[in-house]
């Protein structure tokens, strides 16, 4: 599982370093293999080992192609799917229209999410945190039926 926030630099060739603490996992999970890709929603990039992509990307591919949000959710994910490797160095190379998708400079947040990460520019992540926390929690939220009995 990969968890936690790190503040990492991206070097002027668009290359960071995955924290050391991840990098064992990856070795072993994926042989250093990632895939990256674009969120749909909001402009952050996601990252995947490439084992968990390949059940992500079966079921993407499943989707009816003639059904109009699934096409769009085909287009966008997997025509910006990117392979990735990490190099001897434990780098990653982020693509330059990736970057310039998600507005990547010189520093940018990575978000563990359980099987895959999330990369914000510092900047969006912390408007992005300010505003989930400043929305809160109302007792007429749509949660799903599995986090209403969550005790945490």
């Amino acid at each position: 599982m990969f968890r936690g926030i790190n503040a990492v630099n991206i070097d002027t060739k668009g290359r960071f370093a995955m924290p050391t603490r991840y990098r064992e996992a990856l070795q072993a999970r994926a042989n250093n293999q990632l895939v990256i890709t674009i969120d749909t929603e909001v402009n952050c990039l996601l990252v995947y080992p490439f084992s968990e992509w390949e059940i992500i990307e079966s079921k993407i591919e499943a989707l009816p192609s003639f059904n109009q949000a699934a096409r769009r959710i085909q287009r966008l994910l997997i025509g910006h799917a990117t392979e990735l490797e990490l190099d001897a160095q434990g780098r990653l190379l982020v693509p330059p229209l990736l970057r310039q998708y998600a507005a990547i400079e010189k520093r940018m947040m990575l978000v563990g999410q359980g099987k895959k990460f999330e990369l914000w520019s510092e900047t969006q992540w912390a408007e992005g945190r300010d505003a989930w926390l400043a929305m809160g929690v109302t007792p007429d939220a749509d949660l799903p039926a599995e986090l209403q009995n969550l005790s945490i």
